[in-house]
């Protein structure tokens, strides 16, 4: 999945509509939230027509047109130069008049980082419980504090997500009006990645699954603006990409400061005023960052304000195990099709034995 938020990660999780429909009838999870979501995604392809129709139709807007037949050179370039799926994923369009796929909801304890789960047939147990309507995402998310008090919630919104190729016969994955106007590299972003969940996929290992989509859309997007972009693109993209790693980098150091915390043997009262110093200095360095390197801009303010254990658990699924695919994929050479068959490998791997293989790929870091 794709994109807690652009700005702040890059990626949803994955809704498999078809494991949700098993869930029907084999009564793993609530019929009501198994129901909203199959009738939802049915909702949404309704609406997908094929890219050649909006674009030969001339009522379509031609930003909108040259958006949808720059996609699909974006689309040609994912098969020929990263051998991702040659299918019929984002050869669809629908505009769904509101501003996101779906609304995920997300909770962790107040002194962990682990996230909550829900689990469903085919693809196991994931970190996250996705709703294709937002005020239900947010009433749920009410009673789940309700209930469970000590957790932390939040809700965002997601501009895509994977049915991971199972649904091609129905048309495959479309490209969504919630996400095709980003930028250049935003656009290629979405659809690598997505396409990644197509490759590979461990049921129930939401890091893995995550960080190796996040590693293929990193190669990708720089491989694709290298050979089509304009040089304005190339310098916009790396304004943002080093605001991206200055966020990344701020946000994992004070997440590591939470997990010692956490793990220490320190009365619950200590840790919670300890806790609030940390994430009031995470705020405070934000605040210092946004105005001495980026200019003021305000694209992770909302992040930042809604950061909790839950938002800082889910953004280590999309990048903790990053640098270990990256590590993997050149030991390949660069080869991506080989680089499939070992992430393919791994994820038939019990978790215990993939997760220590992960663990010795991932570089040293630097002194």
């Amino acid at each position: 999945m794709r994109r807690l938020t652009k700005v702040a990660l890059g990626g949803v999780g994955v809704v498999l509509v078809a494991a949700m429909a098993v869930g029907l009838a084999s009564g793993c999870a609530s019929v009501g939230y198994l129901a909203q979501s199959v009738q939802g995604h049915v909702g949404l392809m309704a609406q997908a027509k094929p890219v050649s129709s909006w674009t030969a139709d001339p009522s379509t807007p031609d930003a909108l047109r040259a958006r949808l037949e720059r996609s699909q050179r974006m689309r040609d370039f994912a098969v020929q130069a990263l051998k991702l799926p040659d299918n019929r994923s984002y050869r669809r369009y629908a505009d769904l008049g509101r501003q996101a796929a779906v609304w995920n909801v997300v909770a962790a304890p107040e002194l962990s980082l682990t996230l909550k789960t829900w689990c469903f047939p085919v693809v196991g147990c994931v970190g996250y419980r996705g709703y294709y309507d937002e005020a239900e995402a947010k009433a749920y998310a009410a009673n789940l504090q309700a209930a469970e008090p000590s957790l932390e919630v939040s809700v965002y919104p997601v501009p895509a997500y994977s049915t991971l190729g199972k649904l091609e016969w129905l048309g495959g994955d479309p490209l969504l009006n919630t996400f095709v106007n980003q930028p250049e590299a935003g656009l290629a972003s979405l659809i690598f990645h997505e396409l990644s969940h197509q490759v590979a996929f461990a049921p129930g290992d939401t890091a893995f699954n995550e960080s190796f989509a996040t590693a293929v859309e990193r190669a990708g997007v720089t491989r694709w603006l290298a050979e089509h972009a304009s040089a304005d693109e190339l310098a916009r993209h790396a304004r943002a990409e080093a605001m991206r790693q200055d966020f990344r980098d701020l946000v994992s150091r004070h997440r590591a400061a939470l997990v010692a915390l956490y793990a220490n043997a320190d009365a619950p009262e200590q840790k919670l005023a300890r806790k609030a110093t940390i994430l009031a200095g995470m705020r405070a360095e934000h605040a210092h960052i946004k105005q001495t390197r980026w200019g003021g801009s305000a694209a992770y303010d909302a992040w930042f304000a809604r950061a909790n254990n839950a938002t800082l658990a889910i953004m280590g699924s999309y990048n903790d195990w990053v640098p270990a695919f990256e590590a993997l994929l050149g030991q390949q050479g660069g080869d991506f099709d080989r680089f499939y068959g070992e992430v393919r490998r791994l994820a038939a791997l019990p978790e215990p034995e993939r997760r220590a293989i992960m663990s010795s790929l991932t570089p040293a870091p630097s002194p």
